[in-house]
């Protein structure tokens, strides 16, 4: 079998190198994939830019060409902006059975303020908020609810359309700054939500959702392992916001109680909402949650894995990446054995120097692959590409979050152990990196 895998970054490399250890796949086409999935077994990228008439061709239009040349037999989407415009769609009407959202679907990420509507209207556990077009109206609102409280940018923002806000100031400068144009048209309605007191976990799941499975009764959507990102820059849970300094699977702090309660009264309602809504939803979600004193409430949905979250959970899986690909969309996931390795998963994130502000690009990066492989870490690429420079077989950085080293161990100690090891045989100029992910006090918690 052949794959698409479309998307560039470090979910991206992650997904590939889960399609590609099946003995199902012969080849993994990446569109454009990234210095990762360039060296990657089984793997080719192709970059869009390359097609002729490239000019005249929407990544979309690029993905459907692409997949059909190479006679691909499915294609899973990574990133939510493709999904949002309807690529699965365009694939799926090509006769490319696809993992990925249809377009409908995929507004549960694309809209935070349809996403609430959402939860509302279908008993999903979540924070309470009012949603705002008008910019005296929003912070007439902020000021009479005052701080903490949190300020969402409806659109899609690349992770930058959400204020934590503290002080009334911040909240007062996050309206201002969304609606002013701070993160473009994304920022011209806001959600405006209570600040919740608790400490944030991240499920993602598998979902097969379409008018045959809710007829059968066999739509569903099946948790994976819990896992835990740390969003900060800086040990403690300092510094800003990025788009990940890393994962765990799973926290050791998630029982199963607390699980039970969320397929209670967040992925249920969820479930009962796409079939209610008639969503075409073969693919996967991601529940971003706070666990509060009265149980877990819903912070957002993505409709795809998550980043970094993906490099700890997925070498996590000890059954076939292609068969649970394969249940998705043919509409027998509820029928599907999701069997996990028992232990842990440590995956920090080694970041540019200056990130997540202005950073340097171009930088060679060195592997020390006997350091690396005596730990048994597996190297994700994120930000970074081959070297076309002759005689060159090397990457060079080319993102903010270059790579991460995701380890296993029977015990966290000896998955954080093995992981940090192996950060080590790695070294760019400028390369930075917590030291402190999945330890306590590292978790972001309000």
């Amino acid at each position: 079998m052949k794959a698409l895998v479309v998307g560039s970054g470090g979910r991206e490399h992650t997904i590939a190198w889960r399609l590609a250890q099946s003995s199902k796949i012969d080849e993994v086409i990446c569109v454009p994939g990234n210095g990762g999935t360039d060296f990657e077994t089984k793997c080719r990228n192709i970059d869009p830019k390359d097609l002729p008439a490239a000019k005249e061709l929407s990544l979309i239009d690029a993905a459907v060409k692409i997949a059909k040349d190479e006679k691909v037999d499915f294609a899973v989407i990574g990133p939510e902006d493709p999904l949002a415009d309807g690529i699965s769609d365009a694939l799926w009407h090509a006769d490319i059975p696809t993992v990925g959202p249809k377009a409908k679907g995929a507004a549960l990420e694309a809209s935070k303020d349809l996403s609430k509507i959402f939860m509302k209207n279908h008993g999903v556990a979540c924070a309470a908020s009012e949603t705002f077009t008008d910019k005296e109206s929003a912070l007439a609102y902020v000021r009479k609810m005052g701080a903490p409280i949190v300020v969402k940018a409806d659109g899609l923002a690349a992770g930058k359309g959400v204020v934590v806000a503290q002080t009334l100031e911040e909240a007062e400068n996050a309206v201002n700054d969304l609606m002013e144009g701070a993160v473009g048209d994304a920022g011209k309605k806001l959600v405006i939500e209570e600040y919740l007191r608790g400490i944030e976990i991240s499920v993602l799941a598998a979902v097969s959702v379409t008018e045959e499975t809710a007829k059968s009764g066999k739509a569903c959507i099946k948790a994976f392992l819990p896992a835990r990102d740390h969003k900060r820059l800086m040990d403690g849970a300092k510094g800003p916001n990025t788009g990940g300094m890393g994962a765990i699977c799973p926290p050791q702090d998630v029982t199963k109680e607390t699980m039970d309660a969320f397929e209670k009264t967040i992925l249920q309602p969820t479930l009962d909402g796409m079939i209610k809504e008639k969503m075409d939803y073969r693919g996967f979600i991601f529940f971003g949650l706070m666990l509060t004193k009265d149980g877990p409430k819903a912070l957002e949905y993505n409709v795809r894995l998550g980043d970094p979250e993906t490099q700890a959970v997925l070498p996590m899986m000890d059954f076939d990446f292609v068969e649970l690909c394969q249940s998705i969309m043919d509409g027998t996931l509820s029928d599907f054995n999701m069997k996990w390795k028992s232990g842990f998963q440590v995956a920090p994130v080694a970041v540019s120097g200056g990130y997540p502000a202005k950073y340097a690009k171009g930088k060679e990066i060195t592997f020390d692959q006997k350091k690396i492989d005596s730990t048994g870490a597996k190297v994700f690429i994120a930000g970074a590409i081959k070297d076309r420079r002759q005689d060159s077989e090397g990457l060079l950085t080319s993102g903010g979050r270059v790579l991460a080293c995701s380890a296993h161990g029977d015990t966290f100690d000896e998955a954080w152990n093995k992981a940090y090891e192996a950060l080590k045989g790695v070294d760019f100029q400028g390369m930075f990196y917590r030291k402190d992910i999945g330890l306590p006090g590292a978790a972001e918690s309000n």
